[in-house]
């Protein structure tokens, strides 16, 4: 019975592989194959384990939630983190994408306002000899500089609009993915530091997200 179950859960990560993630302009064999490898159901919560390989959101505690594993995918492949990258993530929530996170990169420092994630995400990295991430309680909606300048800023809350103090703990080559603007049409972004004073923004797909806990709002329109 009990190969069963874990065939089970093998033959929904690749369909997840190869059905959602793939399709969709996945093109990037690392992540493709962390992706098949990573067991993402050791860090869905308990009540929605079926779910773990699924096309959708999965609720976390606090009315937060885990991206779709394809909106996950396309986070890393545009983050293209190296070997040697030392990477912020604002929002551990689950902590599997601090999992890969720590996989592909030299080192992670990943912030939640929650305490109950973080502990939960150090136990589930721990337990996959993740060594290299430093876990830390704390509110980084307005920016984290304290480890900079990272090479890779990961943040899997949105903003209305990101706060420039993110922008600027870039290092000069330096890959930063946020989520801006209001529900329904929120955008997925990729920016890249260019310069001192130079950075390159593109938009990789629509979506929607909860707000970072403490997010600006949007200013009321005023007629």
């Amino acid at each position: 019975m009990h190969s069963q179950a874990t065939f089970n859960i093998e033959q929904a990560r690749l369909n997840m592989v190869e059905q959602q993630i793939r399709p969709w302009y996945l093109f990037d064999n690392q992540v493709l194959d962390l992706f098949a490898s990573m067991p993402r159901d050791a860090f869905v919560p308990a009540n929605y384990k079926e779910l773990a390989y699924a096309d959708c959101k999965i609720p976390l505690s606090q009315s937060q939630c885990m991206m779709p594993p394809r909106e996950e995918a396309r986070m890393l492949q545009a983050l293209k983190v190296q070997k040697s990258d030392l990477v912020l993530e604002v929002g551990t929530g689950s902590g599997f994408v601090t999992a890969l996170l720590a996989t592909l990169g030299y080192k992670v420092h990943s912030v939640d306002i929650i305490k109950e994630y973080i502990d939960e995400a150090k136990v589930q990295c721990e337990s996959l000899g993740l060594t290299n991430v430093e876990f830390e309680e704390g509110d980084a909606s307005s920016g984290w500089p304290h480890y900079g300048p990272y090479d890779v800023i990961a943040i899997t809350g949105g903003f209305y609009k990101l706060p420039k103090a993110f922008k600027k703990s870039l290092t000069v080559g330096g890959r930063l993915f946020c989520i801006e603007g209001k529900n329904p049409a929120m955008e997925a972004k990729l920016i890249t530091r260019v310069d001192e004073d130079r950075w390159l923004e593109e938009t990789l797909f629509e979506t929607q997200i909860e707000l970072l806990i403490n997010a600006k709002k949007a200013k009321a329109f005023k007629f």
